[in-house]
């Protein structure tokens, strides 16, 4: 039996993961998915793992998944426990010392999106509220619950320091980058993860979102992960 701990992107809800963890439940995993304090203007990533690492505990075996904006936060938590695995899904991937808030610069995060929209034929202009980018393969009951829950708070302050890691954390990690993905483009992902890890994502279907969409696939395919570390 393993420990998933799944971190979440940005607004650090942990009801992004309620489509995936029953899954992993059932295959006999505990799971560990804490809310993270988002809306906190005193919260940086540091903050944000030290919620992780209470939430873990004792437990041992652990997968740590991070989302999108929570790859700001697990390799932190890689840092201050035994990790067996990392996962980065869709997940921004920053540079020891660097201020989070300059990685959409320092990655070229607008261009390779608006480049990325005009492959497509869609208009970043049709889409200011990211629905479509977020939610465009999410099924429309999900994608209406999520509504009805409202936009999270997410401050500002877990960009504003420089990220608190001096090397990446010695923890055997893979890129997990999914195809459709219109926020964070497949391209894109592979080319930061090249340069900044020298690791070559792998691809499954789905866009930004994908334990929502594609919470069986996306299990199956931790699971894979898993197995190859046991």
């Amino acid at each position: 039996m393993a420990t998933y701990v799944l971190i979440p992107g940005a607004g650090g809800q942990s009801w992004y993961w309620h489509l995936l963890a029953p899954l992993l439940s059932e295959r006999g995993h505990d799971v560990v998915a804490p809310d993270l304090p988002a809306g906190d203007d005193a919260a940086g990533p540091s903050e944000y793992a030290s919620v992780v690492v209470d939430a873990i505990g004792d437990r041992r075996d652990l997968v740590v998944v991070a989302q999108s904006l929570g790859g700001l936060t697990g390799p932190i938590v890689c840092e201050r426990v035994g990790v067996d695995l990392l996962v980065l899904l869709n997940a921004m991937i920053v540079s020891p010392g660097e201020l989070p808030g300059a990685w959409w610069e320092d990655t070229g995060f607008g261009a390779a999106r608006a480049e990325q929209a005009a492959r497509d034929g869609r208009s970043l202009d049709d889409d200011p509220d990211l629905l479509d980018a977020f939610f465009h393969d999410v099924p429309e009951d999900v994608t209406a619950e999520a509504i009805d829950r409202g936009e999270p708070d997410q401050s500002g302050a877990v960009f504003a320091a420089q990220w608190p890691v001096e090397s990446w954390p010695d923890v055997p990690t893979r890129v997990l980058a999914a195809r459709e993905d219109r926020f964070f483009p497949v391209e894109f992902q592979r080319r930061v993860a090249q340069e900044r890890l020298g690791i070559e994502p792998d691809e499954m279907p789905g866009g930004h979102l994908v334990a929502l969409s594609r919470p069986r696939e996306l299990a199956d395919r931790l699971e894979s992960y898993r197995s190859q570390i046991t």
